[in-house]
């Protein structure tokens, strides 16, 4: 026995597979470390403010910044962050401490315009030197408490294997091209995209190209914790944004736009306009962008030859002849008049207001602010080059996403158990069952490595294609234990060619299912790829790495 032993120990087909074992179990760094990661960092929110940063796309699961205290209380899961950040006062410092540094946030309170039954005169400068009365409504700011901090959060991950969108919930969208796109455009497309998620404040991103047998061209997003809505709202449509003094186009979304105000001090709900009840409420929104010299240059040529237009009333010039109108997608969205000091003069500094509305105040103000973020992402992004048409949405919720993991552990336990005690039944010896059940764990081992080492994403599909590599692995260990056997049987001396024959067999089969699996990575515009090729993977691991290893222990142990 202390023989056979040696001579496994020194087989160089089995020290292959611990060695990849060992590679997979350090790819795949499992860990007991708790706390919350961070999932995203809102722009200019008290979290951006003190120095928190937006995670990497790319980055390992388990390297991510990680919150483990807050006020010297630790945290170990979403419920406790919750729990010590839900009844804030504003004007506090949060000591937070996380795996990278620890941080002071200070809290700010929220405040929304309320208008008042009353109205009031105001004085607004028309130019340096002229200035005029206006009667508004009166209107007041009242707390509501505290801004969110602007974090995003999500139970610490315990490996680097990351979860598809079916295991930890978000929103899944299959776009398709109004038109069919060069492999380079639809690669700037794809880039612009990914640009136009990440200004918007969401991570956790999967964007990639896919296909169908019909050469159909798609793109998949893929978002943990985004809307569905949001991802129609900034993906659907193609946010072209012009700005337009007559018929002449004096400047658009991205190129043209230097800066574009976001802080909370330079944007939000207009406190000239404020909110107005009418058959719904809406609520205007305000800020401020600086054109290039280039913009300001058309802007200063569309209205050199207008028409400056005088209040008879006060018996001052007021406006030019012509508004500047704002389109978005081709349709109006607003139009500001032209203070007659602008004619002729390339002014880089431009206001912008929109509108929201809602069934009552708060969801007004809620939708206004939501519109102004998109507007916002647009002038900084620009348009999409092309636009895309929705083909398909999922969405499904993290508190799914975690009983599909569940299920989904179990059941696979399940299968494996099933396998071992037919295996075990099958042969009545224990030198067979139990390597045949060691074989199918380190095929599951190192296929989950393989998978977090590379950053692919482990979802429903992914997950049955394991259980199918696994279930031709055990016909495979089969094929090769009763050929070992028959050759026990027989008294046949050349053991050798009793294991070419089964690998034989063993590779015919091995073909057939690549075979068969090459079709479906490009059919379903790719929502079956990961399936294709999670079981491509897995049962090239088993004829490369495991059989081999599996048919030098029974040929050792059973000779």
């Amino acid at each position: 026995m202390n023989y056979k032993i040696k001579k496994l120990l020194a087989n160089w087909r089995i020290l292959l597979l611990v060695a990849f074992i060992v590679f997979s179990l350090i790819a795949i760094h499992p860990t007991t470390s708790e706390g919350v990661a961070i999932r995203s960092v809102i722009t200019n929110s008290s979290a951006s403010i003190a120095g928190i940063p937006q995670p990497k796309p790319n980055i390992l699961p388990v390297n991510r910044e990680v919150i483990v205290s807050i006020n010297n209380k630790l945290v170990k899961n979403v419920e406790d962050y919750f729990n010590l950040t839900s009844n804030l006062q504003p004007n506090k410092t949060l000591n937070i401490k996380t795996s990278y540094r620890p941080y002071k946030i200070v809290t700010k309170e929220k405040f929304e315009t309320v208008e008042l039954n009353e109205t009031e005169e105001k004085i607004i400068a028309i130019n340096e030197t002229v200035a005029q009365k206006i009667i508004v409504p009166k209107t007041k700011q009242m707390s509501l408490g505290v801004e969110d901090i602007g974090l995003r959060v999500y139970d610490a991950p315990k490996t680097n294997i990351r979860k598809g969108l079916d295991l930890q919930g978000g929103t899944r969208v299959l776009l398709q091209p109004e038109e069919k796109q060069a492999p380079d455009r639809l690669s700037f497309l794809i880039d612009n995209m990914k640009e136009r998620l990440n200004v918007y404040g969401l991570s956790d991103i999967v964007i990639r190209d896919a296909g169908d047998l019909s050469g159909n061209q798609y793109i998949v997003v893929e978002i943990a914790g985004a809307t569905e809505e949001e991802i129609k709202d900034l993906l659907a449509k193609q946010g072209k944004f012009e700005a337009k003094i007559g018929n002449s186009t004096v400047f658009r979304g991205g190129q043209d736009i230097v800066y574009v105000a976001r802080s909370a001090n330079e944007a939000g709900i207009d406190p000239n306009a404020g909110c107005s009840q009418g058959p719904q409420w809406a609520c205007r929104f305000r800020f401020s962008i600086t054109l290039s010299q280039e913009a300001a240059q058309r802007q200063a040529d569309a209205t050199r030859d207008l028409e400056i237009i005088y209040d008879p009333a006060s018996g001052r010039s007021d406006y030019l002849s012509q508004k500047i109108e704002f389109y978005l997608d081709d349709k109006k969205v607003d139009e500001l008049n032209i203070g007659a000091d602008l004619k002729g003069q390339a002014a880089t500094q431009i206001a912008i207001s929109g509108t929201g509305i809602g069934a009552n105040n708060q969801e007004a103000i809620a939708n206004s602010l939501q519109n102004m973020k998109r507007l916002q992402t647009i002038l900084i992004t620009g348009s999409l080059p092309v636009k895309l048409n929705i083909v398909k949405t999922d969405a499904i919720s993290p508190v799914l996403g975690e009983e599909f993991v569940k299920n989904a552990i179990l059941m696979s336990s399940l299968a494996i158990l099933a396998v071992a005690v037919a295996i075990g039944l099958r042969y009545w010896k224990l030198v067979i069952a139990i390597p045949i059940l060691i074989t199918m764990l380190s095929e599951v081992i190192i296929l989950l490595g393989i998978a977090a080492f590379i950053g692919w994403n482990i979802d429903m599909a992914a997950i049955a294609g394991i259980l199918v590599a696994i279930g031709t692995g055990v016909d495979d260990q089969i094929v090769i234990t009763d050929e070992t056997l028959k050759g026990e049987a027989a008294n046949v001396i050349n053991w050798k060619e009793k294991i070419k024959r089964a690998f034989i067999i063993i590779m015919l089969a091995y073909a057939t299912v690549v075979v068969a699996m090459i079709p479906l990575v490009f059919a379903g515009a790719g929502l079956l790829k990961g399936f294709a090729i999670t079981t491509i993977i897995g049962v090239t691991i088993g004829v490369f790495i495991t059989r081999p290893a599996y048919s030098e222990f029974v040929e050792i142990m059973l000779k």
